[in-house]
């Protein structure tokens, strides 16, 4: 052993075998470990063997200087002694291996005590509560079947592995168990139990605990501000936080880190400017939370501001503040500086490579990410994950797909990337069965899961799998969540059901910008224009500053409603009011509203005045105007230069032949027709979907192919005659070909949408609203045709086409017949 090469013990100290241990126990009290140590080898040599506290002293001196060799060959001289058979003693060795972090050995030692105690029990307890919260509490209940009662200290400790598993049902026990024991009054009891509460979603019970504790410290303020916070209940967070009768860097740092949680990253700016006002100093903690919020509002100055406060306050080289600073600076699409803070750092571990990976990926340079990740010598989970992410988000799903399929270890974070990079790239039915997937391999989703994979519902206006899914996220305690709440209402509003968009949004426990723009983007859509207006009113009211992607909203439903006055007046605001720059988006949605109101002089001129290059999306909704008000002059022009822009989209060369075909020029259509031929431009056939009983059911145009064919045309010829009878007149100047006018008739009968509604009459109850989704945009004749049918049959009919939604109900259309 090193210990028998050390110097003898002086000649002239005690010889007595108390004052020998004393002064042993005297050195380690003032961590003079290797002079002990000097002492311990002179009992060797006299054959003097220490008792149980001079070994405790040795190992709490080993622990406190963290000398893991010492503290090896201290345990190791008790066997020369004789000594590692005491309880007493074999408990502070299991402590001293737990607290170097050698789990297994500390339980080896453990399993190996006779008779254990409450001390050991606990030591051991609070480890895996940490490091296996599972195995805790297998302890836990195997300590209380050996007959050994768990005090104060062993009730804190396992209540932290129920916070880590979410298991609430097994809290609720233990809490049971407290107060049958008389722990309820200790302070560090209750704290834990107000955490392990909150971890488990029930935030009532934490309020509860916390209300009735008879003495609380700074820790039980702190612990139920995070916990509110965590729950998605800022609100409360910031009422308890002023109500603080003291606050320390925890509770700025607990109230900092809940706005930015909860995607309230302007407040979580502000607070830090409050605290550094009031004198408390930001520590680690504090710059990593605040940097986050910059990086989120894409904040550049601000975080510039605060990248100089972390250089006074001396923590420019710590890694943690690094890693969030690179992060900030890619997130703020400055991606040098992001670069530079990487290459200063004078060490970086993980984190900061992750971060620097993720950093290239979201300013479009996957290359120089892949590049970064395969230099990487040690990579973890996060690493992979950041690259499958930065992979998708750069349209190379091929790439994302081989790296998830060879990483080593998947985590809920993997699938969850892949789930997403699936949504993003328009795969919804490979995200939707990646979903599953994972659910079978024991996986449970969570909030970014749920908020991941919503989106593939609503584009594939799966409402019915999206309703079970929510129902899912109850079950879990997720409604809450501010992301999984966006989600839910983007996903209600894209499967024509309003009206839930709408209960989820009220049932929020706060929104942010993202969920105003949502609700508003959903009112719009479904042609509720006024409700659209009304609601960014209340959101000006609320306090809450709309974005660009806001006011994108704000002119849709103007534009879907008609609203022109409105429209300019929202428009001049953006730059007037809110120093938004127009950007294309907003010029087009104008384009599109003077020209839907048949103002195309004014489309003409506004379109010159624009600042920004008019492109495909501007010039088709030129062409859409003059389809409806029959501007042959107009329409072309703007189809020469949609042919120039995107001259493979069939839209614009159907687009154009409408309006020939209104016109009656069908030497025009010819001519449209034979321009696609020579062009190899194929036009998409017209298809419309319903799901009816779980199931999906696909219609072309004039399809035959279906089982229950007779049915449906049967279906289709007395809708036919009820409706001729209540004033329907075919509109048949929807029909590109030169036919004789019955023909025409029973050309528009058979389109995909009629077929598909003809099929929801025959297989569902009656007074069911019937849902279609359509991949081209519905036209006039079913327009008007689907009002008459919806009055005829007593039912609401949801149609979703590329442009919007249409409710029919008694004889009448959401869009007021303008769209």
């Amino acid at each position: 052993m090193v210990i028998s090469a050390l110097p003898e013990y002086p000649q002239h100290a005690k010889s007595t075998y108390p004052e020998i241990c004393e002064d042993v126990r005297a050195l380690c009290k003032q961590n003079r470990l290797r002079e002990a140590l000097h002492i311990l080898h002179f009992m060797d040599r006299q054959s003097i063997r220490p008792d149980s506290y001079t070994y405790a002293a040795l190992l709490q001196s080993c622990i406190s200087l963290k000398a893991i060799t010492e503290g090896k060959q201290v345990h190791a001289h008790t066997f020369l002694t004789g000594s590692n058979r005491d309880d007493f003693l074999e408990t502070k060795i299991v402590i001293m291996y737990i607290n170097f972090g050698y789990l297994e050995v500390a339980r080896q030692v453990f399993d190996e005590i006779s008779e254990r105690n409450v001390v050991s029990w606990t030591a051991m307890i609070a480890a895996y509560a940490r490091h296996g919260p599972e195995e805790a509490l297998a302890l836990f209940y195997q300590m209380q079947g050996m007959g050994v009662q768990p005090n104060e200290f062993t009730f804190a400790s396992i209540l932290p592995a129920c916070a880590s598993l979410a298991a609430l049902d097994c809290g609720k026990d233990i809490h049971e168990a407290i107060i049958r024991n008389g722990f309820q009054g200790d302070v560090f009891v209750g704290n834990a139990l107000v955490d392990m509460y909150a971890k488990c979603n029930s935030i009532k019970d934490a309020h509860e605990v916390f209300e009735k504790m008879t003495e609380r410290n700074i820790v039980s303020w702190n612990t139920l501000i995070a916990g509110y916070a965590h729950n998605g209940q800022v609100e409360e967070s910031l009422k308890l936080f002023q109500n603080m009768p003291e606050r320390n860097e925890v509770s700025w740092n607990a109230m900092i880190s809940g706005y930015v949680h909860n995607g309230c990253f302007d407040e979580s700016v502000n607070l830090f400017g409050e605290m550094q006002r009031t004198g408390v100093k930001p520590n680690v903690e504090t710059f990593a939370s605040v940097l986050k919020a910059c990086a989120s509002l894409a904040a550049l100055h601000k975080g510039k501001v605060i990248h100089g406060s972390i250089v006074k306050s001396g923590f420019q080289f710590n890694v943690f503040v690094g890693s969030a600073l690179v992060d900030m600076y890619a997130k703020c699409e400055t991606i040098e500086d992001a670069c530079r803070v990487f290459d200063e750092m004078p060490f970086r571990n993980v984190v900061s490579w992750n971060a620097m990976i993720a950093g290239y990926a979201q300013n479009g340079r996957a290359g120089e990410a892949l590049k970064l990740f395969q230099q990487m010598t040690q990579r973890n989970t996060i690493s992979w994950n950041a690259m499958i992410a930065g992979c998708a988000q750069n349209c190379l799903l091929g790439e994302a797909i081989q790296l998830f399929q060879e990483m080593p270890e998947k985590n809920l974070v993997s699938w969850t990337a892949m789930i997403s990079g699936y949504t993003q790239n328009g795969l919804f039915d490979e995200a939707l069965k990646l979903f599953l997937q994972m659910q079978h391999t024991g996986l449970m989703p969570n909030s970014d899961t749920f908020a991941s994979i919503l989106p593939a519902f609503a584009n594939l206006a799966a409402l019915h799998e999206g309703k079970e899914v929510h129902e899912d996220i109850i079950r879990k305690g997720l409604q809450s969540d501010i992301f999984v709440g966006n989600a839910l209402i983007d996903m209600y509003a894209k499967c024509g059901s309003i009206g839930d968009a709408h209960r989820v949004f009220n049932s929020m426990p706060r929104q942010n910008v993202i969920s105003w723009t949502a609700m508003l983007g959903g009112y719009a859509m479904h042609g509720y224009g006024k409700e659209a207006l009304q609601l960014f009113e209340k959101m000006q009211n609320a306090g809450m500053k709309p974005d660009h992607i806001t006011f994108v909203g704000v002119l849709s439903a103007c534009c879907h409603a008609g609203l022109v006055d409105d429209g300019w007046h929202y428009f001049n605001s953006m730059s007037q009011d809110y120093q938004i720059i127009p950007s294309v988006e907003h010029y087009c949605c104008m384009v599109d509203l003077l020209g839907r109101a048949g103002q195309l002089d004014e489309v003409g001129d506004f379109i010159k005045k624009m600042p920004v290059k008019p492109d495909a999306i501007v010039w088709g909704s030129v062409l859409g105007a003059c389809r409806v008000h029959t501007n042959i002059e107009l329409g072309e022009y703007a189809a020469e230069r949609l042919f120039e822009l995107d001259p493979e989209n069939a839209a614009h060369y159907v687009a154009l032949s409408n309006i020939y075909a209104t016109a009656g020029r069908w030497n025009g259509v010819e001519k449209v027709r034979k321009m696609m031929n020579d062009r190899r431009v194929e036009k998409k056939p017209g298809c419309s979907w319903i799901e009816v009983s779980n199931k999906v059911y696909t219609f072309l145009k004039g399809d035959r192919s279906h089982q229950h064919t007779p049915e449906i045309y049967e279906m289709l010829e007395m809708l036919s005659g009820q409706m001729k009878e209540a004033g329907y007149v075919p509109n048949t100047n929807f029909v590109l070909h030169d036919l004789e006018e019955e023909h025409k008739q029973t050309f528009l009968c058979h389109h995909s949408e009629k077929l598909a509604i003809a099929f929801g009459l025959i297989k569902t109850l009656p007074g069911t609203t019937i849902r279609i989704v359509k991949n081209l945009r519905v036209c006039g004749d079913c327009h008007s045709a689907l009002r008459f049918i919806s009055k005829i049959v007593a039912r609401e009919i949801v149609v979703r086409d590329t442009n919007r939604f249409h409710h029919f109900q008694d004889g009448q259309c959401s869009c007021g017949d303008y769209w």
